[in-house]
């Protein structure tokens, strides 16, 4: 039933990405360019994996998650040192206010009751940014990034959106929307942590 509750939500495949790929060339997903590496706060991150989101057939984004060394489960994901980000590019229209109270309840069915009510701060504000856009169109982008010492920015189309949130909880409790054990996606989870997936 929380599945279904979740942004999007529905029978949904992702691409995979093979990581000797991701680690050597620019990756293509539905026209959309991931770089094998980006920068953030000075220092270079690698892409971990990358994938499509469907809902049913019909593409609705994008997401590719870099850091600075391989990352194959959440837990390393969390642990992993040095910044991090996620980076979704809309495959199609969506409404943002809608999109960022699916985030709201993706974090709230995937952490414990104790860690989201430590994230709550930056979860509020992660809805008024995305109400603030009242839509994202297909093209548009969006990246949440984590730097130690500074916390969580988010950024719409290459824009930061206020100040940092501080609380270390609030991105990592982002991050289990789509890494969580009740995920977005599960093929997408996969993609982004570079797992393979058995062929159909």
């Amino acid at each position: 039933m929380h599945r279904r509750t979740f942004a999007l939500a529905g029978f949904s495949l992702a691409t995979l990405l093979p990581m000797a790929a991701t680690a050597q060339s620019v990756v293509e997903l539905a026209g959309v360019k991931y770089p094998p590496t980006q920068a953030v706060s000075g220092q270079t991150l690698r892409l971990n994996g990358a994938g499509i989101r469907y809902r049913f057939v019909v593409k609705v984004y994008t997401a590719g998650l870099y850091l600075q060394g391989k990352a194959a489960t959440p837990e390393a994901v969390v642990s992993a040192p040095g910044p991090k980000r996620l980076h979704v590019v809309m495959l199609r229209d969506i409404d943002a206010n809608e999109l960022g109270k699916l985030f709201t309840r993706g974090m709230q069915d995937n952490v414990s009751r104790d860690d989201f009510a430590k994230s709550i701060t930056g979860t509020l504000r992660m809805a008024d940014i995305f109400q603030a856009q009242k839509k994202l169109a297909a093209g548009d982008n969006f990246s949440v990034d984590w730097v130690p010492g500074r916390g969580t920015t988010v950024l719409v189309n290459g824009q930061p959106q206020g100040e940092p949130i501080k609380e270390p909880e609030f991105f990592n409790a982002l991050m289990m929307i789509w890494l969580g054990p009740r995920p977005a996606d599960v093929a997408l989870k996969d993609a982004l942590l570079g797992i393979p997936r058995p062929a159909n």
